[in-house]
């Protein structure tokens, strides 16, 4: 598998402080974006905090005993993986908690996280919270994730429209997020990748000024190496006030 990943990010131009963090590994096949949240630059804290703990459980280091047991315990690889995503996703939530009772400037701090991780001829995606993934493959944008919010339950359930929900007020209020939550249940998916596939990972200030409409039109306008970057600019100039981050990857052959 041949991997070629590019990430952008960009405070915005509102705030004086990136609260999102990003881990991008071309050669471990795994790209994380994490947008935290929490006064006094705990929303900094939090989303490093969660990118270290799944870099240090999923980039084949040394196992942890518990993740040990985990791959003892259930039979199908890919099964193997997403008990492994769930399982690091829940360590940085604790991680991040056990952090903000040491110091009260942390209090109800918590991260959104996005994760992909490509090993042989799978991708193994999982998220917390309202920062998303998708695939263009063939020319067609597909949306992996489904945000862990209020306005995303209210559009399951009928209230809203996808449309009416982007000039919802509190459409960024989420049902998950690592760290303030709790222990979370991320949603997990494992599909194969072909050759050409592009994955994006990006946190909601790509999303909220941008719709799907117009990520796919970026995606086939500009080059894969340039893709982050034009995502993060062009968020910018549709009026995008928060934090903003942008990781590509483009399968450029399977083995």
């Amino acid at each position: 598998m041949k991997l070629e990943a590019s990430a952008w990010t960009d405070a915005g131009p509102v705030r004086d402080n990136n609260e999102d963090a990003y881990h991008l590994d071309e050669d471990n096949g795994l790209f994380i974006v994490a947008d935290g949240m929490g006064g006094h630059a705990a929303g900094e804290v939090a989303s490093r905090i969660a990118v270290e703990t799944l870099r240090e459980l999923l980039s084949g280091d040394e196992l942890d005993p518990d993740e040990t047991r985990l791959d003892r315990n259930v039979g199908d690889p890919s099964d193997v993986l997403r008990e492994r995503l769930r399982y690091a996703m829940n360590q940085a939530s604790a991680r991040i908690r056990r952090e903000a009772q040491l110091n009260p400037a942390y209090t109800g701090m918590g991260t959104t996280v996005a994760v992909l991780l490509v090993e042989g001829d799978q991708a193994h995606v999982a998220h917390v919270g309202d920062s998303r993934v998708y695939l263009m493959r063939d020319g067609r944008l597909s949306r992996l994730t489904r945000d862990h919010t209020v306005v995303q339950q209210e559009i399951d359930a009928g209230r809203l429209t996808p449309e009416m929900a982007r000039k919802v007020a509190h459409r960024n209020y989420l049902t998950q997020s690592v760290g303030y939550h709790g222990p979370v249940e991320p949603d997990t998916t494992t599909r194969p990748v072909e050759a050409g596939d592009l994955f994006i990972l990006c946190s909601d200030g790509v999303t909220d000024p941008l719709d799907d409409a117009r990520i796919a039109e970026l995606c086939n306008e500009a080059d894969a190496t340039d893709l982050a970057e034009r995502l993060v600019q062009e968020a910018i100039r549709g009026g995008g006030e928060d934090n903003i981050t942008a990781l590509v990857i483009r399968v450029a052959e399977v083995g």
